[in-house]
């Protein structure tokens, strides 16, 4: 994978954010503010705009991390720049724990109203950011549920401020930002503040987090493209394409798994050839390759193992079981290779309710298909043939160990071709 010129080492292997805490008129901590930032200094990126501090957030740790673990199970303050609102990824969010804050630098208010409105009809919260007194907020006051206001040179224009908040709009709660001394925060309580934010209760936290490289979130996203029911080659094709040495390497696989001396030389060539089942297979064989390329080569194995030898014990149920099977597999160690719990890669992929059960909960055939694999890894063998009789009531223990095999075998011409 070749690296942006724009990005060096230490920046792909870390994700920062700083965390402001939120305190209630009597002093209670109530939620935090989530601040993107790009290293351990504690100040937002230089020339980095809203949408990409946006879309860096929610990718690297809203959706993978999980908004609850970030936030401390507290309700989150997100900021979120006009596009990211008008594609509507609020609704990729728990709302029952979730603000979404307007920032002050937002544009095209009227289209703003529009959004706004349908996503308050589901339950969704919103703050309007750092609001400057300009008659053209007007129309959104009067549908977000919080407004942020900061703290004036004059304390007197603050209090005034707060005033005509509460009096004007009601059914908003007044936030007040920066505020440094004693006599600040018991002003703007009089005044009747509900919310209060400043150094004067807390700086900005910083958090760090293990980081998704760019490189890897195209992979992710393949990945997710191969969970539809039909799968959509052009879109494939078009992730694919931005990286060359990707293109090659599925090229490559296509080759050699094919069983032939066909030439593959292009992605749709290999999709007419192979057909709509193995781009599936291949795509997330990859996927677990690339994704775990920093990580021990025995826990790519191990993944590679679980999934053929899963979709081995399941086939008599059909070529959808044997897919899911082999998915279930591949999942089952994403958890270590990209530093995120199982719970939170069940979400980022909207698993179907089998899969997830499978995978968190070892319900269904899948579910004992999975712990017959862990069986197996820990040499438990009375338990694994005891748990193959639940998957297959009529096999004998030899089943079991021919699918062991044949896992090995593919295992390792597997991972001859990942290493090419």
């Amino acid at each position: 994978m070749q690296q942006s010129d724009s990005q060096t080492p230490s920046q792909l292997e870390a994700q920062y954010v700083a965390r402001q805490a939120l305190f209630s008129s009597t002093g209670e901590l109530v939620a935090y503010e989530l601040l993107y930032r790009d290293s351990p200094q504690n100040c937002f990126p230089q020339g980095m705009g809203d949408s990409k501090a946006t879309g860096r957030m929610f990718f690297d740790l809203i959706l993978l991390q999980g908004l609850e673990k970030v936030s401390a199970g507290l309700p989150a303050f997100l900021n979120l720049a006009t596009d990211a609102l008008l594609e509507q990824i609020p609704q990729l969010l728990p709302k029952d724990n979730t603000v979404i804050e307007i920032v002050e630098r937002s544009r095209g208010v009227s289209e703003l109203v529009h959004v706004v409105s349908a996503l308050k009809k589901k339950g969704y919260r919103f703050a309007l950011d750092d609001y400057d007194q300009d008659p053209k907020w007007q129309p959104l006051l009067e549908l977000v549920d919080y407004i942020k206001i900061e703290m004036e040179p004059k304390l007197i224009s603050t209090v005034m401020l707060i005033k005509k908040l509460r009096m004007v709009y009601p059914q908003a709660q007044i936030i007040v930002e920066r505020i440094e001394t004693h006599e600040q925060a018991k002003a703007v309580v009089g005044a009747g503040a509900d919310l209060l934010q400043g150094y004067f209760f807390a700086k900005p936290a910083m958090l760090e987090f293990k980081n998704i490289s760019p490189a890897k979130r195209v992979i992710i996203e393949l990945l997710q493209l191969t969970m539809s029911a039909e799968i959509d080659f052009k879109e494939i094709a078009k992730r694919i394409s931005v990286d060359v040495s990707l293109t090659a390497r599925i090229l490559r696989m296509a080759n050699g798994l094919s069983g032939t001396r066909a030439n593959i030389s292009s992605l749709q060539q290999a999709v007419t050839y192979l057909g709509e089942q193995s781009i599936r297979r291949f795509i997330r064989v990859l996927a677990l390759g690339e994704l775990g390329a920093q990580k021990p080569a025995e826990l790519t194995k191990l993944g590679l193992m679980r999934a053929q030898l899963i979709a081995e014990l399941v086939s008599p149920a059909g070529k959808a079981m044997v897919e899911q099977g082999y998915l279930l597999g591949l999942l089952s160690v994403l958890d270590a290779v990209l530093d995120v719990s199982l719970e939170n890669l069940a979400k980022e992929f909207s698993l179907d309710g089998a899969l997830s059960g499978a995978l968190l909960n070892a319900q269904g055939m899948l579910g004992q298909a999975l712990n017959l694999a862990y069986a197996c890894e820990q040499c438990q063998w009375p338990l694994a043939e005891e748990i193959l009789q639940t998957i297959r009531p009529a096999s004998e223990p030899q089943v079991l160990y021919a699918a062991l095999s044949q896992s090995r075998i593919y295992c390792d011409k597997t991972m001859e071709l990942l290493s090419d």
